[in-house]
C-alpha cells in the first residue's frame, strides 16, 4: 500500500501517520515491525519514529499471511458481486456455512474463498467481516488482508457497516412498522439457541412490513445491533417466527430454511474512504412464499 504525504502532514511521525491517518491498529503495526513486514519512505527502510515531509512516499508491505492448519481450499461456487485489492463482496447461497466449525471443516464459503485465492495468486487468508448463518442467504463482506479487516471491524463496532434484510415471517406483525428492543442471551441448557432475557446483551431490530397475505408477511429489517440469531429471536419473541425456522418456532411447510436474506450492504471502503453500497434480489425460494405484484 502506498500514500503520498501532503503539506499539512509534514512533521508528523510515521507511527502517528499510520495510526491516526490510516487507521493502523497497534497489533497491525507490531506485525509489520516484528513479523516480516516492510515500511519504506521514498524507497528506504525507516523506523516508525521517522519524521515525514511533504511529498514523501510511504510504502507498506505486509508480511505473508499464514493460513490456519485446518483451513482447506475447496472449489465452492462463489457469486462475487464486487472485488478489489482490499475487499470481496459475495452473494452467499443458502445452506452453506460461512466458516468451518470443529465438526464441519469443509464445504464453507471460507474454503471456497481460499481456493479462489490460490487460483488467482492472491496471497491472503480469510478475514470475514459480516458473517451469515448457514441457512441465511445474501451479501457477505470479506476483508482481503489484516489491514482492511482491522479498519472494517472497527467500523462495524461503531455501527458503520450497514445491512438490510428481507425476512418472511408467519402472520403479520402489528404495528406494520416498528422496533423490537429486547436483550438477547443464551437459552439455559443450550449452546445454540438464544432467547430474549433481561440479563442478555442489548439488541434492537427495526422493521417494516412490505406486503402480506393471510399466512405470511415480507418484512424489511435493519439491525441497530448485531447479536447472534437476532432477527430470528426477535420475531419469534413477538409471535411471528421466520418461515422455515424450526429452531425458533417456524414451520417448514413453505421453505426448508429460515426465510432470511441480506439484500443490501453498505460500508466505507477501508482504503479509498468512499461509501460502497450493494444490493441483490431476493432468492426464488423466498419469492415463492409471497410473490410480488
Amino acid at each position: 500500500m502506498e500514500w503520498n504525504i501532503k503539506q499539512e502532514q509534514e512533521g508528523m511521525l510515521l507511527r502517528d501517520f499510520l495510526r491516526n491517518e490510516q487507521g493502523f491498529s497497534r497489533r497491525i503495526l507490531k506485525s509489520l515491525i516484528y513479523d516480516g513486514g516492510t515500511i519504506l519512505v521514498n524507497g528506504e527502510a525507516v523506523t516508525v519514529r521517522h519524521s515525514l515531509r511533504a511529498e514523501d512516499t510511504v510504502t507498506v508491505k505486509f508480511p505473508l499471511e499464514v493460513k490456519g492448519p485446518h483451513m482447506i481450499p475447496e472449489e465452492i461456487p462463489l457469486e462475487i458481486i464486487y472485488e478489489d485489492d482490499a475487499v470481496l463482496v459475495i452473494n452467499k447461497q443458502a445452506n452453506v456455512a460461512t466458516i468451518p466449525s470443529l465438526h464441519h471443516q469443509t464445504g464453507t464459503i471460507a474454503n471456497g474463498v481460499l481456493h479462489y485465492y490460490e487460483q488467482n495468486n492472491i496471497p491472503f487468508t480469510i478475514h470475514i467481516v459480516t458473517r451469515l448463518d448457514r441457512d441465511t442467504s445474501g451479501l457477505l463482506l470479506i476483508a482481503k488482508h489484516r489491514y482492511s479487516h482491522s479498519i472494517l471491524s472497527a467500523s462495524q463496532k461503531q455501527g458503520n457497516v450497514k445491512r438490510k434484510y428481507f425476512a418472511i415471517v408467519e402472520g403479520t406483525p402489528i404495528p406494520k412498522q416498528g422496533t423490537i428492543d429486547g436483550n438477547i442471551g443464551r437459552k439455559d441448557d443450550s449452546i445454540i439457541e438464544r432467547v430474549v432475557r433481561a440479563d442478555g446483551q442489548r439488541a434492537i431490530t427495526h422493521y417494516q412490513v412490505i406486503r402480506s397475505n393471510q399466512t405470511h408477511a415480507l418484512v424489511e429489517v435493519k439491525l441497530e445491533t448485531g447479536r447472534t440469531h437476532q432477527i430470528r429471536v426477535h420475531f419469534s419473541h413477538i409471535g411471528h417466527p421466520l418461515a422455515g425456522d424450526d429452531l425458533y418456532g417456524g414451520t417448514s411447510s413453505y421453505i426448508e430454511r429460515q426465510a432470511l436474506h441480506c439484500f443490501e450492504l453498505g460500508f466505507e471502503h477501508p482504503a479509498t474512504k468512499e461509501w460502497k453500497s450493494f444490493t441483490v434480489p431476493m432468492p426464488d425460494d423466498m419469492k415463492k412464499i409471497l410473490p410480488g405484484d
